[in-house]
């Protein structure tokens, strides 16, 4: 019991200590827009951060946090102030189940959460489906109920509309459609689908510049299944007494922008290759005489601190998973019975998917570096555990009763007998954890946690090969450089006999 007790307070403190390190007082100053990972939304995000430093207030733009319920919840969680939603998402998803009819209802849901509507932006971004105009031409096909004639169609519908109560469920059922080969992936590789003619039919949004790009037709909903999804400005109720002026700008925004301005926006950065603050900049100018300063920003600076995110988020949860680890692969080995519990659930652990992982955090420790820092480790838990766990109960019984016979006290046996001939496995079980740190902590980006996945995921969004390589390339160079160092280390620390590739001599 004593020792399940020591388990217990050592993951809690562990755990309590990690969060904190990531985790520092919000500035009530500053105002937090966050947007998530679609052109679309970062563009409305970038119009919205402009606008709040218009006022003279500072802001910051967690761009691209990833899906509607981590950005909802960020929101009610306080971690941001505001972002553009759809109605429809907000009916359909956010309160499926309830689905309010009307704006009123939908402000009567928010209000207990301390959210307020601000108002629509002017456009909706609707949900269709689409096909390539050479594709559905010779098939006849215009109507979504004339899907029903050809079950042989490839779909694929982005994840999200895969998991919506307003997506391919329901859609399915109100049409009867005999489609089989249906599945998700990436939005943006839907579409990549689509022109190469490996899929024939994917969920498009209406603004979106791709759907003129591919030459897509976009199919009639002709039992009107897909409900509105109008633009609307949601902020938290406390920004009225925090941030009035800035709040005050950023009403500026509704019903400023009309479907053609935003998908205009959105072409501007998806085909041209614009980035989304200079055409937010551009659209301020021309539209609200909103004159902005934008900060250049080089790639070399971009690399700089990107790389210091990751350094972040890779050494304090390596650091973290070391102090914890180690001492529960020493507990395992000299408990047998709890060792087997100790290594079942850090491998446990292990099996959960990283972005599950990350999402099951967020609710715990907000959106930030504090959640991936947790995941990050959770992950490196098992190979150092496990490793101390081997290189301890691996040791020759022969040399164990030799210390015995020298009467050495357990204290001092673990510390100058077993801990140095166990000494090379931890090692190795740390590089192996700071190698898998490496690559999980680009994850981080869909969690407002920067680092080199911020690029990576820009680059998927926007098809940029070079923006991927700008967080991919130094990703791998970081992987290789932890485990040259730790090679290093091993060659410093460890005596001659006890390194690989001599003798015990």
């Amino acid at each position: 019991m004593s020792a399940m007790l020591s388990v217990s307070l050592l993951v809690s403190g562990t755990l309590a200590i990690l969060a904190s390190a990531a985790c520092t007082p919000r500035d009530d100053e500053r105002v937090v827009i966050a947007s998530k990972s679609f052109t679309e939304g970062v563009i409305l995000g970038e119009l919205l951060t402009q606008l709040a430093v218009d006022a003279g207030h500072p802001a910051r733009h967690r761009a691209g946090l990833g899906g509607t319920q981590l950005v909802f919840n960020a929101l009610v969680n306080g971690d941001i102030d505001a972002y553009v939603e759809y109605t429809g998402t907000l009916r359909y998803q956010v309160f499926a189940g309830r689905q309010p009819a009307g704006t009123a209802e939908l402000e009567d849901l928010l209000a207990p959460m301390g959210i307020r509507v601000a108002g629509a932006l002017g456009f909706g971004n609707h949900y269709a489906l689409g096909m390539r105009e050479q594709r559905a031409e010779p098939l006849g096909i215009e109507r979504i109920s004339d899907l029903l004639a050809h079950p042989a169609l490839v779909v694929r519908f982005s994840n999200e509309f895969m998991e919506r109560d307003d997506g391919w469920g329901g859609l399915r059922l109100r049409y009867g459609l005999p489609q089989t080969d249906v599945r998700g992936v990436e939005h943006d590789i839907a579409y990549r689908a689509l022109a190469a003619g490996r899929a024939d039919i994917t969920d498009v949004y209406t603004t979106d510049a791709e759907v003129a790009y591919y030459a897509l037709r976009t199919l009639e909903d002709d039992l009107g299944y897909f409900p509105r999804y109008d633009a609307v400005l949601l902020y938290r109720a406390d920004l009225e007494q925090r941030a009035p002026a800035a709040l005050a700008s950023m009403r500026r925004l509704l019903g400023a922008i009309d479907e053609s301005q935003m998908i205009a926006m959105n072409a501007a950065v998806k085909i041209e290759g614009a980035a989304e603050r200079e055409v937010a900049a551009a659209f301020l100018s021309d539209s609200l005489g909103v004159a902005t300063e934008l900060r250049s920003d080089t790639r070399a600076s971009r690399l700089l601190r990107r790389t210091a995110e990751h350094l972040l988020l890779v050494s304090v949860s390596l650091s973290a998973a070391i102090a914890m680890a180690i001492p529960l692969g020493i507990l395992a080995a000299r408990r047998r019975r709890l060792g087997q519990v100790v290594l079942g659930v850090v491998g446990i652990g292990q099996t959960i998917p990283a972005l599950a992982l990350l999402v099951i955090m967020v609710p715990l420790f907000g959106i930030g570096a504090a959640p991936a820092l947790v995941a990050l480790f959770i992950y490196s838990l098992l190979p150092i555990v496990r490793n101390t766990h081997a290189g301890l109960t691996g040791i020759e019984r022969s040399l164990i009763d030799s210390a015995l016979a020298l009467g050495l006290p357990r204290r001092a046996r673990l510390w100058r007998i077993e801990l140095p001939l166990a000494l090379p496995s931890i090692l190795a079980g740390i590089k192996t954890a700071a190698v898998i740190n490496v690559g999980g902590a680009t994850l981080g980006a869909l969690v407002g946690a920067g680092g080199y996945g911020q690029p990576i995921l820009s680059g998927i969004r926007l098809d940029d090969t070079a923006l991927i390589l700008e967080g991919a390339i130094p990703a791998a160079l970081m992987a290789l450089l932890a485990q040259w160092l730790f090679e290093r280390a091993e060659s410093a620390v460890l005596p001659r006999g006890f390194r690989r590739g001599t003798g015990m001599g």
